[in-house]
């Protein structure tokens, strides 16, 4: 099993710490991870993505082509990686800052408002552990178990404070796309 994410958006939308997110918690599952950031010099308000490869193997290479998972955090990242996401694969759109629909019939769609669930949470910048707690329930690579076990083991001691929102943040996204799914069934 190799499994492929990449996250893109604006610097200061959490990007990378998202990504983080994902590979420590890959690590401390025991899997093979790689964790890849790239960033324009700008930093906050520049360009900003990372991929995440999860594996039970040796990687081979960090390099992604297609993805099976990106989570598109504003509408560039939606317009660049779009085209790119394997088919079967799983597309997360922030629909807080995303005015178009995507446009692929051969992959799984899942438009998530994360800007607002994060505010109703009481922090906007909860929004990048949203995208993640959507991710995992639509490519369920790793448990919102194992995340949140990771973020209280690798969260620096001053964002401690944070841990509760964070896990509630994981649930936001992750019941979102959940309820989601079920009215597409009915």
């Amino acid at each position: 099993m190799q499994t492929e994410i990449v996250i893109a958006g604006f610097g200061g939308q959490g990007v990378l710490f998202a990504g983080q997110v994902l590979a420590y918690a890959a690590m401390d599952a025991g899997l093979d991870v790689t964790w890849m950031p790239s960033y324009g010099p700008e930093m906050r308000g520049g360009t900003a993505n990372c991929t995440v490869i999860i594996a039970d193997e040796e990687i081979g290479s960090p390099l992604v082509r297609n993805p099976q998972g990106v989570i598109a955090l504003n509408l560039p990242s939606l317009d660049k990686y779009e085209s790119l996401v394997a088919p079967d694969g799983s597309l997360l759109i922030n629909t807080s800052l995303v005015n178009r629909q995507a446009t692929r019939g051969d992959i799984k769609i899942a438009y998530v408002p994360a800007n607002e669930l994060a505010e109703s949470l009481g922090n906007k910048r909860l929004m990048n552990i949203v995208m993640v707690g959507a991710l995992l329930t639509v490519l369920p690579v790793l448990s919102l178990e194992a995340v949140g076990k990771s973020l209280e083991e690798h969260m620096p001691e001053r964002h401690k404070k944070l841990l509760p929102l964070n896990l509630q943040a994981l649930d936001a996204g992750s019941n979102y796309v959940r309820k989601e799914l079920e009215k597409e069934t009915i």
